[in-house]
């Protein structure tokens, strides 16, 4: 416990808050790993101001047990902190500061459960992986995952270490996150009606989200383990016009699904063009580049681990026996 103390201290002290690079982080992951004689692989973000890392000990790459976390943290601007948010602080038996249980605290301890790891006789490896920019959509574990795939690494248990007061969590919705480009037809406000007003083009949308809403939320599929059972649309950003006195040409609005496993959001983004196709087959009659078009802007799926599957068992053992009271490395070391 002491290691994982002094890890998550030096950890805390990178302030990698997602807006700003996680490199020197993960510099001195891959350092300290290096001198237990644990080598990684960093996967640099295409501009290369971030990086993923991925390391591996025991006797192969092949099944054993993942420890999986990300490495950036939430911003702290216009937040009253009472202590410095990126220096750890230790007081009445609590460790404070920015991300120590989301989630640099489950990744100090999986750095240490590592380093212990190498100094014993596995009889299946343990893998480390450390993502970027989770909490602004998971945009850095694409990356990590297309290498995962064209190697193999193929771990039989992966455990990501988020904040869940302790519990198992076997399941997670998906998101998609799209983009509608709206395009109208501008003109003065004083002959508003021979032109397609983006901004309601928008609005239509958003009726026809709100309308999808309602209906899945009464009769769609149903998952009673999350807070919200069902598939959610949510619309979030909508930009658009220029002056109130000019019907605007071109509206932007950004919406997500989050969807239960048991749902594909490509079919519910099919639904929603389907019911919008005769409002821009409407609109076009004044106006022919009238459009609505729909753009992915982030993706990942859904997670529905079936409860009766033998690593949920093996997991809620695990909790009997106080969750990383025992190291990781033991963890490994008997996983099948």
């Amino acid at each position: 416990m002491t290691d994982t103390i002094s890890i998550l201290d030096q950890l805390i002290g990178f302030p990698t808050v997602s807006r700003d690079s996680n490199k020197a982080l993960i510099a001195y992951v891959a350092d300290l790993l290096k001198d237990y004689g644990i080598e990684s692989e960093v996967i640099d973000n295409p501009e290369g101001t971030k990086a993923n890392l991925y390391a591996s000990t025991g006797p192969s790459r092949l099944g054993g047990v993942m420890l999986s976390g990300h490495t950036d943290v939430v911003p702290i601007d216009g937040q009253n902190w009472t202590l410095p948010a990126f220096a750890m602080t230790e007081r009445d038996g609590r460790l404070y500061g920015r991300g120590t249980a989301d989630m640099k605290g489950f990744v100090a301890a999986s750095i240490s459960s590592m380093i212990a790891a190498s100094k014993l006789p596995l009889a299946q490896p343990l893998h480390l992986a450390l993502s970027y920019d989770e909490e602004v959509g998971c945009l850095g574990v694409p990356s990590l995952l297309q290498m995962m795939a064209d190697t193999d690494i193929r771990p039989s248990l992966c455990i990501v270490g988020e904040p869940t007061e302790m519990k198992l969590a076997t399941g997670h919705k998906g998101k998609t996150a799209i983009r509608a480009d709206c395009c109208g037809k501008e003109a003065h406000s004083a002959l508003a009606p021979t032109a397609v007003n983006a901004l309601h083009l928008a609005c239509d949308l958003v009726a026809e989200i709100r309308t999808l809403q309602s209906e899945i939320a009464l009769h769609g599929a149903k998952d009673h383990d999350f807070n919200i059972p069902y598939t959610t649309l949510h619309a979030g950003i909508l930009e658009g016009g220029v002056q109130i006195n000019i019907v605007p040409n071109y509206a932007r609005l950004a919406f997500e699904i989050r969807n239960i496993a048991q749902d594909d959001p490509m079919e519910i983004l099919d639904t929603l063009k389907a019911r919008l196709a005769p409002v821009i087959n409407k609109a076009r009659e004044i106006a022919p580049e009238a459009d609505i078009e729909m753009t992915i802007t982030n993706s990942y799926p859904g997670l529905n681990t079936p409860l009766d599957h033998d690593m949920v068992s093996f997991m809620k053992s695990l909790q009997q026996k106080l969750f990383f009271g025992l190291s990781a490395s033991w963890l490994a070391s008997v996983w099948p």
